[in-house]
């Protein structure tokens, strides 16, 4: 017992002796064995300055996107001609100086136009006109604002109504007019295209200094 005991002692005293010869030279030169782990102190992200040669780079994988062509919100549309059967382009337009009924009766015969099944181009609001009433006083000539009047214009523009249609439609609008608003139906021109969009009498100005 005691010999076996004796040998097993001696087997780790050597392999204790080889390993603490072994761990001074692994200490002394660890840039010869792996040059990385000596640079790693020096600098961690060396990789960082080496040529990549365009590796990992998926954009020119994709395909390129083409613009679209941003569409002309004011480019007048064509006009549709009348025929035997139906109307052309139709104008209802619907004015007051109460804008709160104008607007609630021409969201009523928009209603009422999709109800019967007619055609509704567009449905938009025209600028606002202002008036001043001006009163001179009993003695004397000067005058005096006394009110100021501002009208509100909404249009319903209608595509092809049809003619045995169009005296009904009329019949229940009229019906159902309120009072103080003025309600017409014309055929829409290149020059009520024009109505919609404000003058600028400072930019004609410009404009014409420019040309000369």
């Amino acid at each position: 017992m005691n010999f076996v005991f004796r040998k097993l002692q001696a087997s780790f005293t050597q392999q204790a002796f080889v390993f603490s010869q072994t761990l001074p030279v692994c200490r002394a030169a660890p840039s010869v064995q792996c040059p990385a782990w000596g640079a790693a102190f020096v600098n961690e992200r060396q990789h960082h300055s080496m040529p990549t040669h365009e590796i990992g780079r998926w954009k020119h994988l994709m395909k390129k996107r083409v613009q679209k062509k941003k569409k002309d919100r004011f480019q007048m549309k064509p006009i549709v001609a009348a025929t035997d059967s139906a109307y052309g382009t139709l104008n209802v337009q619907v004015s007051g100086y109460d804008m709160t009924l104008v607007e609630h009766y021409t969201q009523y015969i928009h209603n009422l136009c999709n109800q019967l099944g007619i055609n509704v181009g567009l449905c938009y609001a025209l600028p606002t006109k202002t008036m001043e009433v001006m009163l001179m006083q009993e003695k004397g000539t000067k005058m005096y604002v006394d009110a100021v009047l501002k009208t509100h214009e909404r249009v319903v523009q209608l595509i092809s109504l049809d003619t045995t249609l169009c005296p009904v439609l009329m019949d229940v609008v009229l019906k159902n007019q309120p009072e103080g608003v003025k309600l017409s139906v014309k055929e829409f021109t290149e020059a009520d295209f024009k109505d919609r969009f404000k003058e600028r009498p400072e930019m004609r100005e410009l404009m014409s200094q420019i040309n000369y």
